[in-house]
């Protein structure tokens, strides 16, 4: 590997994982295209924004002429996928952006992978795929049963990653991380959401009883998964990324309020959106027997540092809640709120 296409590499993930490879591995180049759709933030790279071994383009993974250009120009060898459409309230609201993006763009990289001989393609999905588990924990081999527009559009891109290795032979690998939580994420998602609306001492709004459960996984965590997989995965294969920490999301409500000293009295329980998964739980064993990875950050402190980190950088997300935010967030929550309990 020497020039590495980093998809969405100005979103949430990505933009840490850009950070942390250009950090780790200076002799690599890496090549940021980003759609720049609204979560897509280029503050999330300031960083990086001087160093050597990075370079940015934007441009959208489903426009093939793009896609063929940057691949050209950069002489890509490898590519790390994490451009997606994915938040599972706006893919209710508009799901034709999801499978235009995470399946329609999945595989116009993937061909351009297979025109131009490039060696190694990852790609970066959830553990939604798997749809939901009362019990026990998802294991790589289980059927894909997803249950929103977003989780579709994932496993409809990963069977088209598969596609390409079985057919094509081209060098592919997986991984499906778990709740992934940190520092510039955008404020739609729950942590950062509760977090930035409760400092301001706005209601949060809960969906149903609040004891849904998720595996939290801190983002660095997760980055370092990836270059794992990135660099030893075997052609093929997909590997669960989990934090291996379960919680329900009133118990994380209750401790971003805790370490901000607000009142749980901000908490209001809401109606649930529609097919809300009720438990995602997956089992690392592969990584750890493979690779012998596990998470690293204990949650507690890796929630705190995140919580702090929003309360230091107002400069960063404030910005981020107006114009579309705006919009989004009335359609999504003011007449839930309106009927709150």
């Amino acid at each position: 590997m020497k020039n590495i296409l980093v998809t969405g590499g100005a979103g949430f993930i990505g933009s840490a994982f850009v950070r942390y490879m250009v950090e780790t591995y200076p002799e690599y180049n890496i090549i940021v295209l980003d759609k720049m759709t609204y979560a897509g933030n280029i503050d999330n790279l300031l960083p990086v924004h001087d160093e050597p071994n990075y370079r940015f383009e934007k441009g959208d993974i489903a426009d093939e002429q793009t896609v063929e250009r940057v691949f050209l120009e950069h002489h890509i060898d490898t590519v790390v996928n994490f451009a997606a459409e994915s938040h599972v309230d706006r893919s209710i609201l508009n799901p034709h952006a999801f499978v235009q993006t995470d399946v329609v763009g999945v595989y116009i990289l993937l061909e351009a992978c297979r025109k131009l001989g490039v060696q190694r393609f990852h790609h970066v999905s959830t553990d939604e795929v798997y749809g939901s588990i009362p019990k026990g924990f998802f294991k790589e081999g289980d059927p894909l049963e997803p249950n929103s527009p977003y989780a579709a559009s994932k496993a409809g891109g990963e069977l088209m990653v598969r596609a390409y290795w079985v057919t094509y032979g081209l060098h592919t690998t997986v991984t499906r991380g778990s709740n992934t939580f940190g520092p510039y994420q955008y404020p739609e998602k729950v942590a950062p959401f509760f977090i930035t609306e409760a400092i301001d001492n706005r209601p949060l709004p809960l969906y149903g009883d609040g004891m849904q459960v998720r595996d939290w996984l801190y983002v660095d965590d997760h980055c370092k998964a990836i270059d794992v997989v990135l660099h030893r995965g075997e052609a093929g294969e997909i590997y669960n990324v989990g934090g291996e920490n379960e919680r329900h999301n009133i118990d994380v409500t209750k401790l971003i309020l805790q370490y901000l000293g607000k009142s749980e009295s901000l908490i209001k329980h809401v109606a649930d959106r529609p097919g809300h998964d009720r438990r995602y739980a997956l089992t690392n064993d592969k990584l750890r027997a493979d690779f012998d990875w596990a998470p690293s950050t204990h949650f507690e402190t890796a929630l705190q540092a995140t919580v702090t980190w929003y309360v230091k950088n107002e400069w960063w997300w404030r910005k981020l809640k107006s114009g579309e935010y705006l919009e989004y967030y009335k359609k999504q929550y003011a007449e839930r709120l309106a009927n709150a309990d």
